[in-house]
Parts: C-alpha cells; structure tokens; sequence
C-alpha cells in the first residue's frame, strides 16, 4: 500500500518544524535546518520545503530514525563554575551534562552559562518554550549577581541602562542595583542574550568581571539547589519561567516609539515636517522656494518688511 502524502502547506495538521521540536529534537530553528539540508523524511519523501504540515500516523523519519512526540520535561540545575555548556569538549573539561542521570541527558540546554558563571540554567525538549526563552521579542528576564575587581562608579549606571555597543548590537540592562555596602557588587537584569553580555558590557566600561551568578529566570528563584543539584519543574515553576513583566518589554517599546518619531508622517518631508504649522511659520517668516510664482511674491515678515522682487536677467 502506498503511503499517502503529507499535508500540504496551508492544509490541516501541524507544521513539520513545530513536529519536530516537539520530538525533543531542538528549537524550530535548528529543525528547519533538518529539513534544509534533507535530513527529515514524511512517509518516505524527503520533505521539500518548510510548509510542509503533517497529521496522525504520519511517518516522520530524520537520517532514516523515526521520531514521535516525546513527554514534554523541563529541568533547572544549579550549574557550578567550571563545567562547559556542551555535549562534547575538550578531554580535560567537565560537561553539564555529566551532572545529570542518563534519562535527561537527550535534554537541550537553554540560555548557556559560560565555564566560569555559576548559577541556574534550564534543560527542556519542548520546542515551544526553548523559542520562548531564546527569542528577543519574548524578553523574558534573566537576573544575576556581579562582583567586579574593584568598585563601580555609580555613575556609569545609566549607561548600563541606556545600553552598550556590541557586536550583535545595543545591549542594555533593565535594572542594575549597587549594592549600598558592596561597591564592587552589582545585580543586574536583562531581557537579552547575547553571548557573554554581562562580561562584555562591564568590560566596555573598564572593569572585568570576577564572579558572575545567575539567580533568576523569569520569576523563577529561590529554589534552595546546591552546586549540581537539579529538579524536574512543575506546571507552576513553569508558569513563572515564561513570566515576563513591563520592565522587561519597555526597552523594546522604547526603541519601536523612538523609531517611529523618527520616520515622517505620510506626506510630510524629513526637513520641515511637513506640518500646518511648519506651512504657516514658513508664510508668516516670508520664505519662498525658489522659481515660485508671483502669487507669494511681497509676503510680508515678522518685521513688516516686504521682499524684494526677483531681479530680472539680463
């Protein structure tokens, strides 16, 4: 018996990458690339394109292994300094993953922590929330501990907030706080992630990171985890994972206001606005674009004086 088609895009079931996801086999992104390079086939066709839908009992193969939806998991661990976010790595570093018993180690790290930064870090095989943790528009907050080699200038705070220049672009803070009784210690929030953000933006100050501790993932703290502790998460400690609050998305509203001010209205010009007031300061002040008729000639200024008619060439 032949095995009938997929779904075609637009039809009904699910899309291919969200199916994939859903087999704990990475975020969407990272199934699309399956399905670019070739590697995921849908009832023995190689799936052609990334609209591809699929529906129940269709066979879904990647490198020729079949994959179905597994139980949805979700894990933090309080990762200690030292142990790589990775699979593999060098013979003499220690792997995250050699912190957790063999059933969970099919799980993806979300957010990696660096060799040397301590703290929470999320293990899931849903698709679904790795895109909610990863993806900018999201801003869900990420809260750490900082100690530096020596006091901040409280002044520089702003700059934290207002943001800055990395590669990857504007990295700002949602809030940073001094503590009163530990100039060199700071918290700071973000709602980004980019790679080593918090090093690198105290770095572009002049100062260098000593400590760095993540205690906090959306609302989710407090947990009471030693150093390579970990514990399977409910559907409320998953409910304060994806919490994001005002603070967090305002930075992203601020730069949409900001862009928005800077594009002109319809119809108007980027130099004068286009306004009606900017049309009337420019009658009451006499001004007159060159070549116009006479209809606007001797329009009288603030001062009364009348403008002289163009002179005549000769």
């Amino acid at each position: 018996m032949k095995s009938r088609p997929s779904s075609p895009s637009g039809a009904a079931g699910l899309r291919l990458n969200k199916y994939l996801a859903s087999c704990g086999l990475g975020a969407r992104r990272k199934c699309e690339d399956f399905i670019t390079e070739g590697r995921v086939t849908v009832n023995g066709d190689i799936a052609q394109s990334l609209g591809v839908r699929v529906r129940p009992g269709d066979d879904i193969r990647v490198d020729g292994r079949t994959v179905r939806p597994a139980e949805e998991v979700t894990l933090v661990i309080y990762k200690p300094k030292g142990y790589l976010c990775s699979r593999s790595g060098l013979t003499k570093q220690r792997l995250v993953y050699e912190l957790l018993p063999e059933e969970f180690k099919t799980l993806n790290y979300v957010g990696r922590l660096d060799l040397e930064t301590k703290g929470l870090l999320l293990f899931t095989n849903s698709g679904a929330l790795h895109q909610t943790l990863t993806h900018p528009s999201h801003s869900v907050e990420k809260e750490y501990e900082v100690r530096l080699d020596r006091d901040f200038d409280p002044k520089l705070i702003h700059r934290l907030i207002k943001g800055v220049h990395l590669a990857e672009g504007l990295a700002r803070a949602v809030v940073v706080r001094q503590h009163p009784k530990a100039p060199a210690c700071l918290t700071m929030v973000l709602a980004q992630g980019y790679n080593r953000q918090v090093r690198r933006m105290f770095a572009a100050l002049g100062y260098k990171v000593r400590e760095l501790e993540r205690v906090r993932i959306g609302n989710l703290q407090g947990l009471g985890l030693a150093q390579g502790q970990y514990k399977v998460l409910g559907k409320s400690d998953l409910a304060k994972v994806t919490q994001v609050s005002d603070r967090a998305t305002a930075p992203a509203r601020e730069d949409a206001e900001a862009q928005r001010r800077a594009r002109p209205a319809p119809g108007r010009s980027a130099s004068d606005g286009g306004s009606a007031r900017g049309a009337a300061r420019r009658e009451e002040s006499g001004y007159r674009k060159p070549g116009a008729g006479s209809r606007n000639s001797g329009t009288g200024s603030r001062s009364g004086s009348s403008r002289r008619p163009p002179r005549k060439r000769t």
